[in-house]
């Protein structure tokens, strides 16, 4: 942040004349010339260390956060210019680089604030400057004066980003990522601005004058330590911030009750209307009714022996249609968008997702990271949009329910974050899909996909399934009332998966004797839920708008892929709501703690 209109000689004072030319002379008396120090001398200009410090830690702040932002802005589907950018964006962790970038510019801002005002330097920037606009004056001083304006519009933008962000980490999005985003994109025309009306203000020497420092000489009316006190200053007032987000946090208290609730997802037991409750808003997902918003409630109890978990999640639409096939005059064909990139956001089923870690940094834990290649030497992403993993070898539960993959048969998915696994050869290849350190407990789930999967560029013509149904009319009768909509409302009691033994496996003779567009569901149940991956049950509802769900699990599993539910032994939690798409959740920053009662 240089100064906007800057002395000559870079000081405070500016001491005329005499300053330059030694004392002044007396009648008969020749005074010798004194000699003038380094920094007071004519000569390319110069800038006090102190503003010098704190340009260019809020320069590199500024560059951090608009650059980790913009790649953050690349993951939306809807996204133009962060995308066109992205080659050059960074890629990895970059929530906890965003949002500390975002604080640390707070803190330089305000630092920089209370730095002019204790050395005396604020007249630099006084708007009264900008009265030259109107006046017959040099272009040089229109040009200072436009520095003036952008200096006070620097200010302006820190403080729409800060306000913007910190409602974006509370959980609320709509309006105020548009608002966040709009001025990352201002931000990026206000650094050539600076840039250039600095150059013709005082052309090369006086962008070079960055690299310049000078003794920052105080007048009368400064006050002492003006860095360090700014610098302190700032601190105090970063620091407060993050001692009230650490304080007003939300906590789910999970208390012990004598009965356990029914899994029924329905929510009415006695139990949970005595539990305490915590309201997360999750936002940027898709869907949602064009919002990308979901309030998510949770409430938690144990009975000494299992743990039990009711959520509550808005989505305007029971969504169970996953992928689902169609046949066409040459053949059957998914319904579906972007299958081949694991990026599917039409027919899919709807989703929720719970994450429990150890501790509460920001991006699930230090678990996500962006960009198409975030993991050098590794196997890309197909969607190119990043992975999940650990870096220091340890391991987040996660908990998937799943609507038509077992999430009405009473089963929630038992998965984790961990290190990266070593890819196999067909994900070497991108033949299949490498997920980084994202994989299931060990064991077993009943389900598959009733089609040859296709590596990328796939799936655009017919093909292969791998079962048919032994009656298609009677498939077709359970999948209920539904159109070629994808935001369309599935029938309550739509069944979107086929069993083994309605089954029998493909053959061409059956295919004859189903007739050209009949949709078939592309999930297949068959065998038993088994190992790890089975810990968690569960039972889900949709009604009036809203997902419910209710889980168990022991308290503790002995896996080292779960995270056991134990007093003294706080957890941290995150939610992502899905409707209907395979991996563009809803997010929230800031992490739930969990705490068991006895």
């Amino acid at each position: 942040m240089l100064d906007a209109i800057h002395a000559r000689d870079g000081q405070s004072v500016d001491r005329g004349w005499r300053g330059y030319f030694g004392r002044k002379r007396s009648a008969g008396t020749i005074q010798p010339r004194q000699e003038l120090p380094p920094e007071r001398r004519p000569g390319p200009p110069r800038t006090d260390g102190g503003t010098l410090f704190l340009h260019w830690a809020t320069a590199s702040t500024f560059l951090v956060s608009l650059f980790t932002g913009l790649r953050i802005a690349a993951d939306a589907p809807t996204a133009v210019v962060s995308k066109w950018l992205s080659p050059i964006l960074p890629e990895g962790e970059i929530w906890t680089w965003h949002f500390l970038a975002g604080l640390c510019l707070f803190l330089c801002g305000s630092a920089y604030l209370l730095f002019m005002r204790r050395s005396g330097l604020a007249r630099r920037v006084a708007l009264k400057k900008t009265r030259v606009f109107v006046l017959p004056t040099a272009s040089k001083l229109k040009f200072g004066a436009l520095n003036v304006v952008l200096h006070w519009a620097l200010y302006g933008l820190v403080v729409v980003l800060t306000g913007t962000g910190v409602v974006l980490y509370l959980g609320y999005g709509g309006w105020w990522v548009t608002i966040h985003s709009t001025a990352a994109f201002i931000s990026i025309g206000y650094v050539f601005a600076h840039l250039v009306s600095h150059y013709a203000y005082g052309g090369w020497q006086q962008l070079l004058r960055v690299f310049r420092p000078a003794r920052l000489i105080l007048t009368r009316a400064a006050q002492p330590k003006p860095l360090l006190i700014g610098v302190l200053g700032g601190v105090a007032l970063a620091g407060a911030i993050a001692a009230a987000d650490w304080s007003t946090r939300d906590t789910l208290v999970i208390a012990r009750v004598n009965a356990p609730p029914k899994l029924d997802g329905v929510l009415d037991d006695a139990v949970w209307a005595r539990a305490s409750v915590v309201r997360i808003p999750t936002q940027q997902g898709v869907g949602l009714g064009g919002t990308g918003e979901s309030m998510v409630e949770a409430r938690a109890v144990h009975d000494g022996t299992k743990v039990y978990f009711a959520f509550k999640w808005e989505d305007p639409t029971r969504s169970m249609r996953r992928v689902p096939t169609i046949k066409k005059a040459d053949g059957w064909h998914l319904l579906h968008d972007n299958a081949d990139l694991a990026d599917v956001n039409t027919f899919y089923e709807d989703k929720f997702a719970v994450l429990f870690a150890d501790v509460p940094h920001l991006g699930g834990s230090g678990s996500t990271y962006l960009g198409p290649d975030p993991l050098h030497g590794k196997p890309k992403s197909f969607h190119g949009r990043g992975l999940h993993y650990t870096t220091d070898g340890s391991f987040m539960d996660l908990w998937q329910w799943k609507a038509s993959r077992g999430g009405h048969l009473g089963y929630v998915d038992d998965q984790y974050f961990g290190p990266p696994r070593d890819p196999t050869p067909n994900e070497k290849a991108s033949t299949a899909r490498y997920q980084a350190g994202y994989w299931n407990d060990p064991g077993r789930a009943f389900y598959s996909y009733n089609y040859k999967s296709e590596p990328p560029g796939g799936y655009r013509g017919p093909v292969q399934l791998n079962r048919l149904p032994k009656d298609w009319r009677a498939t077709l009768a359970a999948l209920g009332r539904f159109d070629l909509d994808p935001d369309s409302n599935d029938d309550e009691n739509a069944r979107w998966w086929m069993t083994e033994a309605e089954t029998v496996p493909y053959s061409a003779d059956v295919d004859a004797t189903i007739p050209v567009g009949t949709v078939l569901p592309g999930v297949l149940i068959i065998g038993p839920y088994e190992g790890d991956r089975a810990h968690i049950r569960g039972a889900a509802r949709w009604k009036a708008g809203h997902w419910h769900l209710e889980t168990s699990r022991d308290l503790r599993t002995g896996s080292q892929f779960d995270k056991d539910f134990i007093t003294g032994k706080d957890l941290y939690m995150w939610v992502s709501v899905f409707d209907h798409t395979q991996v563009r959740h809803t997010r929230h920053a800031r992490a739930v703690r969990v705490v068991v009662k006895e």
